[in-house]
């Protein structure tokens, strides 16, 4: 899924218009059509800001937003830095060797308890 999919999901969950949401977060509806038709060029993708104010607004998993276009939530990338050789054999587990060690860990359904912003 794309990041402008699940904010096309989101917003009429919260029975928001694209105005609305434009209005809450400061910027334009026009921006936010392009986010969610996946309708940008290289500079104007979201920024980690503009993804912190959705997550509050659409009351979202904001992990998984920023995980969407590719951007590490700023305590995960300083656990990757802090112990890469973890997440370097991490990323070699194949799927089922990942999930059972998730369960082992109390992760339920093979995805890590995430925490939403509100």
């Amino acid at each position: 899924m794309h990041f402008g999919e699940r904010l096309r999901q989101l917003r009429p969950q919260r029975k928001l218009t694209q105005r609305d949401l434009a209005t809450r977060i400061g910027m334009s509806d026009t921006y936010i059509s392009k986010v969610e038709n996946d309708n940008l060029h290289f500079g104007d993708f979201p920024s980690e800001k503009f993804i912190h104010k959705l997550a509050d607004v659409l009351e979202a998993d904001e992990e998984e937003l920023l995980l969407l276009p590719d951007k590490v939530p700023a305590g995960t990338w300083k656990r990757v830095r802090e112990r890469p050789e973890a997440f370097r054999t991490l990323a070699g587990l194949n799927d089922k060797t990942l999930d059972g060690l998730l369960a082992q860990v109390g992760a339920s359904d093979g995805k890590a308890h995430t925490k939403k912003r509100r």
